[in-house]
């Protein structure tokens, strides 16, 4: 079973990677879905479950519980501790079908027990700032300081939950397979040869 997870900093270009790579690779592909599809399951806005899985909840809860997610049963998805246990259950499921690739959503921690390949994906700030700004419907663009602020904070959110269920700091190297830095790389003309590493390191030819 190959299960491949994508972290990566607000702005790098992680989405895309995962993307081309499981077009490459010929694998499923969970990202958005994953929101989607909780949606659908509790009758939410999706806006709202997105909203809720991106804030940290570890301050709220004590991280025993976090981890566990022992007395979730009784809480169910109305808030933000609710539905990152009904995204850890949906996760599983999803490795439990076969090969994919999954964007985010501390895959890497929750998928542990599946031995997946951890990739983690980051760039220069100045890189991320015009990926952002570039990609941004003109209406939405914000100002280079602006769009700093909130890969900032976005990016730290993504530490906070990571933190929430893992000992090992989000973005470190020694918690990942391979670390890829997107700045000034044409991300679809790396992705043949990060299959190919990644075939490899399953012990494939």
């Amino acid at each position: 079973m190959k299960i491949i997870t994508i972290s990566r900093e607000f702005g790098s270009g992680g989405r895309e990677l995962g993307k081309r790579l499981s077009d490459e690779m010929g694998l499923a592909y969970y990202d958005r879905e994953i929101v989607s599809s909780i949606a659908e399951r509790h009758s939410l806005d999706e806006n709202y479950v997105s909203g809720a899985l991106e804030r940290s909840v570890s301050q709220s809860y004590p991280i025993h519980f976090a981890r566990t997610f022992s007395y979730t049963a009784s809480i169910g998805v109305n808030n933000s501790v609710g539905l990152f246990a009904e995204q850890t259950k949906l996760l599983k499921e999803l490795a439990e079908k076969g090969d994919c690739v999954i964007v985010g959503r501390a895959a890497d921690v929750i998928l542990s027990e599946y031995n997946p390949f951890n990739l983690f994906v980051y760039a220069d700030m100045s890189a991320k700032i015009a990926r952002c700004i570039e990609r941004a419907p003109e209406c939405e663009r914000l100002s280079e300081r602006e769009t700093a602020k909130m890969i900032r904070r976005i990016d730290s959110e993504r530490k906070k939950i990571h933190g929430m269920i893992s000992d090992r700091t989000w973005g470190d190297r020694r918690g990942y397979h391979l670390c890829v830095n997107t700045t000034n790389v044409d991300i679809k003309k790396i992705v043949p040869e990060l299959a190919r590493y990644i075939n490899i390191w399953y012990g494939e030819k």
